[in-house]
């Protein structure tokens, strides 16, 4: 009786085989709930990344364009310069702001030239940023009293600008002080192994531009015959020409 009894609690215990088993395949489910984990962890890290950087880029966007949309029609507002380094484009922009909250000049006095450019982040780091090099309008050539630099864009490779010119119907890539303000402002920034392009409208096509597109045949009304090599609207049935005389 005594015997039959210890091998019904030695029935009642777990062997070690599985125990080992339990502890392998606890550990196989707590490893896979930990990579699930960090994985999900790294795609909300970049995903709020990429929001921020898609942030930062669109409010660029806007103060540039309210920047550009300012200024006066006339000549002497606004030039542009190429410049390339190691195959990358990195294209100049000035212009003259007067003071307002757009580039933290609401109480400065007079007026400010303004240079858009690409400058490193610092000495020891090859990062380039977009910024806005701020300098008193009234300062001496070459001197660089009350000169500051605002950073906007970070992590910048290359910016290219271009400048519409509805008198030929070409972007050109260099614009003078003389010459007017152009209807349209094409930049192309590469950032992060990623092109970015916007077309910023400074002021309205002029019609002699419109004037110039092909236009498309007037459709013939009901009833009215097809001029020759017209080709009939839909629904209409091509009517019969007359025959040539003889």
């Amino acid at each position: 009786m005594s015997i039959a009894l210890v091998k019904r609690a030695a029935w009642r215990g777990f062997t070690l085989l599985e125990i080992m088993l339990a502890m392998a395949i606890l550990g196989m489910m707590a490893i896979t709930i930990y990579r699930f984990v960090v994985t999900n962890i790294i795609v909300l890290r970049v995903s709020s990344e990429e929001n921020a950087a898609e942030a930062r880029y669109s409010g660029f966007i806007h103060l540039i364009t309210a920047q550009l949309q300012d200024l006066p029609g006339g000549a002497g507002s606004l030039s542009g310069e190429p410049f390339k380094f190691s195959d990358q484009s990195r294209d100049e922009l000035a212009w003259i702001c007067g003071t307002g909250p757009g580039l933290a000049t609401r109480y400065a006095p007079g007026e400010f030239m303004v240079r858009m450019r690409l400058q490193p982040v610092n000495e020891q780091s090859g990062q380039m940023e977009i910024g806005f090099l701020r300098k008193p309008r009234d300062a001496a050539e070459g001197s660089t009293e009350g000169e500051s630099w605002v950073g906007i864009l970070d992590d910048v490779h290359s910016m290219q600008i271009r400048y519409f010119d509805p008198r030929v119907n070409v972007w050109k890539e260099k614009l003078e002080w003389n010459d007017p303000v152009p209807p349209l402002v094409r930049l192309i920034i590469e950032r992060r192994g990623r092109e970015r392009e916007a077309v910023i409208a400074l002021r309205r096509t002029p019609l002699p531009l419109l004037a110039q597109l092909p236009q498309a045949p007037a459709a013939p009304q009901p009833g009215q015959a097809l001029q020759p090599g017209q080709a009939p609207r839909p629904g209409q049935a091509p009517q019969a020409q007359p025959p040539p005389k003889k």
